[in-house]
């Protein structure tokens, strides 16, 4: 570590003003019309899985447990073959597999779960490195599985978004597998609006696509609010759980109404 002297300044309290207000207009783009169109086919496929046998259910549960952890190591071998990918190239992906997915209804499109998570991590884990942390170490890992309890799109509430910015603890690998067997119960009931969406007749692959491409889009920004903040605490010398309370309070202050 370089001597105190050697160190960069904080940044001052203006420009931590800034870039809190930043993030918090990018939590508010989070919500944008393609969330609301989502919600309406969410709603419609609901009834749907509501018929699915309870073993159906259940399966899904284990199913989405299973990929967290198998995205887990298929994300970061992934970073042996391609260490940067663009933004768009996570959600090109995730929006072909969503398409191939749709096509076979319910069967295919859990056998493309796994797949899809794994991509969704993937974009997580650039996110983080975009903002200077290393996804290889157990507490930037621990920090991407959280960037997915964050609600879903398909579940757009601001309090679920919020609760996912909480002080790190002390991460060891059990922190880890325990954290993804709290996180999956939360993200197999979001996805599975995403699964009975696919299912819905006539929509199908295009379902699957669309389902897909915002999916990718919603955590990519959640995971630069998650790790923006973390960067921030880090350059600004100021506490993390403070930071958050700020960004809270700018996200849940009523819109400033123009003349």
């Amino acid at each position: 570590m370089p001597p105190p002297e050697l160190l960069p300044a904080p940044i001052t309290p203006q420009e931590t003003e800034a870039r809190l207000r930043a993030l918090a207009e990018r939590h508010r783009r989070a919500g944008n019309l393609g969330i609301q169109i989502l919600n309406l086919v969410g709603e419609q496929a609901e009834s749907l899985l509501d018929r699915l046998p309870e073993g159906a259910r259940q399966k899904l549960g284990e199913t989405t447990e299973r990929a967290l952890h198998s995205a887990m190591q298929a994300a970061h071998r992934s970073r042996d073959v391609l260490t940067e990918t663009p933004g768009w190239w996570s959600r090109a992906l995730s929006t072909a597999m969503g398409c191939m997915g749709g096509m076979g209804g319910l069967p295919t499109a859990l056998a493309e779960l796994p797949v899809t998570t794994t991509v969704l991590l993937r974009a997580i884990q650039d996110v983080a490195v975009e903002h200077g942390f290393d996804p290889a170490e157990p507490g930037v890992q621990y920090d991407c599985i959280q960037v997915f309890a964050a609600a879903g799109p398909l579940d757009h509430d601001d309090g679920s978004d919020l609760a996912f910015l909480t002080t790190r603890v002390a991460v060891t690998g059990k922190a880890v597998q325990a954290l993804i067997a709290r996180v999956a119960p939360r993200l197999g009931a979001v996805l599975s609006q995403k699964l009975a969406a696919q299912t819905v007749p006539v929509l199908g692959a295009a379902a699957g696509a669309a389902t897909n491409y915002v999916y990718t889009s919603y955590y990519q920004q959640m995971a630069h609010i998650h790790f923006g903040l973390r960067r921030l605490a880090i350059e600004s010398d100021r506490d993390h759980a403070d930071l958050i309370e700020e960004f809270r309070a700018l996200v849940e202050a009523p819109p400033v109404k123009r003349a």
